[in-house]
């Protein structure tokens, strides 16, 4: 008995004994094993509180499920920093002297760590006052698709192609984003549509009314509308306008849609697409033209 409490009493001053000193207090063994428990606990307990939060207590409010992310996200980080500060104390680290430590930190973190800061920053902005949401449909420099993710440094979106890019938040801040959801799902849609001269432009506009009305995607209020925009050098150029909520997300799905219908409407009704077409004038000499296989001679004086 007595040898095996002579090997504890060895264990226990090893493990007691100070290894160095932080923040004016010394640092065991013990004191490492404590705060490695305690941090790992620490992040276990915001993980759990935000996903509680997020998909629980939030979910019974009128919240939608970016602002429930949002809450959740600012949660945990309050969590995580109150809980450090929490478990540096009750391990005897006295935090007020390590200013010159935070001090050197601070000076890193503005030259070493900008950008990293910088982004966190910015996704807790992005967070508070909610410029783009999960959901919306946003445009980001090259970056088109929907926004699955806010997190505390990026912002992950989907594109059509399913492929998620993970845009730095601070892209958010300092670029011009364009969010095709920001306050309202109604998108406009604009459809450029040519005809020859000649035709009867009373009924292009009818048909492509009729077109816009007969589409399940396309909205009736607002309703659909057709300008006449220019007298373009080989076409009438005319705009189908349509509103639409559904594919706001598949933009090139509607705007598809509209132009099969367009196309096959303008060829029943013997509608002509035009095409380029240029006058030749010869100002001196002769031209040469060949016809069916054979070579005329010079046009007659």
């Amino acid at each position: 008995m007595s040898e095996y409490e002579g090997w504890l009493n060895v264990v226990r001053r090893a493990v007691s004994a100070p290894l160095f000193e932080l923040g004016g207090a010394p640092v065991t063994v013990l004191t490492l094993l404590y705060l490695l428990f305690a941090f790992a606990l620490l992040l276990y307990v915001a993980a759990t509180l935000r996903g509680w939060l997020a998909d629980r207590a939030l979910a019974r409010t009128r919240l939608d499920t970016s602002a429930r992310q949002a809450v959740a996200s600012v949660s945990r980080y309050v969590v995580l920093v109150v809980g450090l500060l929490i478990i540096l104390q009750t391990a005897g680290i006295n935090l007020t002297t390590l200013n010159v430590l935070a001090g050197a930190l601070g000076i890193g973190i503005g030259f070493g760590l900008q950008n990293i800061v910088n982004n966190f920053v910015s996704g807790l902005i992005i967070m508070l006052e909610r410029p783009i949401k999960i959901g919306d449909r946003v445009v980001v420099e090259s970056v088109d698709g929907v926004v699955t993710e806010i997190g505390a440094r990026s912002t992950k979106v989907l594109t059509n192609d399913n492929i998620t890019i993970i845009v730095p938040n601070s892209r958010f801040m300092t670029e011009n984003v364009t969010n095709w959801q920001y306050n309202d799902p109604r998108v406009r849609f604009h459809i450029p549509v040519g005809v020859a001269y000649g035709s009867d432009v009373r009924l292009v506009e009818k048909l492509l009314l009729e077109i816009a009305t007969a589409e399940p995607d396309v909205l009736k209020d607002p309703a659909p509308g057709v300008r006449l925009l220019a007298f373009g050098d080989s076409a009438l150029e005319f705009e189908l306008r349509a509103w639409s909520s559904s594919l706001v997300h598949r933009k090139g799905r509607l705007t598809s849609t509209l132009n099969f219908a367009i196309y096959d409407s303008f060829r029943a009704h013997g509608i002509e697409f035009p095409f380029p077409q240029r006058d030749l004038r010869v100002r001196s000499g002769s031209l040469s033209v060949r016809l069916e296989g054979r070579e005329s001679g010079p046009p007659a004086p």
